[in-house]
């Protein structure tokens, strides 16, 4: 099982992901608030700004501060040469 980092040192399994997306549409918006009224929200963005969302085969949206294109870098097992 692979394991990729999202920020602030929070791992997640990179093959339970069904979706990563930016949260910029009101759709995403709608589905942010409707996971967190049913409590299947997990926030890893420590305060900072939503960048990306994360749609987990387990039903959970979970949020993170960094960029879908990092994101998409680390799924994909690139090199990265970005700071947190």
């Amino acid at each position: 099982m692979k394991f990729i980092n999202i920020g602030y040192s929070n791992l997640i399994a990179a093959e339970r992901i069904i979706a990563l997306a930016s949260p910029d549409s009101a759709p995403l918006r709608r589905l942010i608030q409707d996971s967190r009224d049913s409590g299947r929200a997990i926030d890893c963005t420590c305060g900072k700004k939503t960048k990306s969302v994360l749609i987990m085969d387990s039903d959970h949206v979970i949020l993170s501060a960094l960029a879908p294109d990092v994101l998409a870098a680390r799924i994909d097992g690139a090199p990265e040469e970005d700071a947190e």
